[in-house]
């Protein structure tokens, strides 16, 4: 595969296993803050694992992603409990609209009629997805869920001006944040069993440090309008784990709305992969030295 291809594929299996965090949070008796705490820090020796003396770079933008990831995780989290689920996924994921209007303006690029058509569809896809369960919630909860995806998309951005390789240190630093943040939770709260603890390695491990990994490779080889565009897999896929393991079934609005968006999500990838195709051609023709 070609490296743009890898950098989708990679992405999309991202997202998914982003995806499987709501069901494992469901399982977890403890509260959200404790949870943060245990993911948290699996999640951070997991990068530190891998990636060793490159996770423990600290440079003014790996710590700007970081306070960005820590801020991110606990306004979701936080949104969740005081307002509906609906609304603060939803209102996460207006992330690319935030991209869509200032990647063009920060990175000096033209965006195509595609990318635009994509936001636009993919929101009503979100719409039609929470038709169901929108509205309610209290207005404070409404906001922090606002903030959240704000966050969302300065994270992303934010990574465009990191070095490649540190990439992963900002995710790194994040979570210590996180977890020195909600320390005072973990101290007052019962001792996991050992069930407890393989959810605590699920979410840690393999959710956000595995997710985070393949999102970042992603990321390098994307734009970060595609990146926050194919991680809305996320919120699509994680009604379906959940019904899966906690037996709540999604409405006929939801899955209408994730066929909206995986439809189109589809097209993007696939017109986009062609466009990119023939611009190469182009380049080639022009200049033999070109590789495909």
């Amino acid at each position: 595969m070609n490296p743009h291809r890898l950098g989708v594929l990679a992405v999309v299996l991202g997202a998914t296993i982003w995806s499987t965090g709501g069901l494992c949070i469901k399982l977890l008796p403890f509260d959200p803050f404790t949870i943060l705490f245990y993911r948290s820090i699996f999640a951070a020796l997991t990068f530190l694992a891998v990636f060793r003396r490159k996770a423990l770079t600290l440079t003014p933008v790996v710590a700007t992603v970081g306070l960005e990831y820590a801020g991110l995780a606990i306004c979701f989290v936080v949104a969740t409990k005081i307002t509906t689920a609906a609304n603060a996924v939803l209102l996460q994921y207006t992330a690319p609209i935030y991209v869509f209007l200032l990647e063009p303006v920060l990175f000096k690029f033209k965006l195509t009629r595609l990318n635009i058509i994509t936001v636009v569809v993919c929101f009503v896809g979100m719409l039609l997805f929470f038709a169901e369960d929108m509205g309610g919630g209290s207005t404070s909860g409404n906001l922090i869920a606002l903030l959240s995806g704000l966050l969302l998309a300065a994270m992303m951005l934010t990574q465009r001006f990191n070095k490649p390789e540190n990439y992963d240190a900002g995710l790194f630093w994040g979570n210590i944040f996180i977890a020195l943040i909600c320390l005072p939770w973990f101290l007052r709260s019962a001792p996991p069993t050992l069930e407890h603890w393989g959810l605590f390695f699920i979410l840690g491990v393999i959710q956000i440090g595995l997710g985070y990994m393949l999102f970042n490779y992603g990321l390098k080889r994307t734009l970060a309008i595609e990146s926050v565009l194919l991680a809305m897999m996320e919120p699509i896929l994680n009604p379906v784990w959940v019904f899966v393991g906690y037996g709540e079934k999604p409405g006929n609005w939801t899955i209408l709305g994730g066929l909206v968006i995986l439809g189109m999500l589809a097209v993007q990838v696939v017109l986009s992969e062609r466009n990119r195709k023939s611009t190469l051609v182009e380049n080639l023709k022009s200049n033999p030295n070109t590789a495909l």
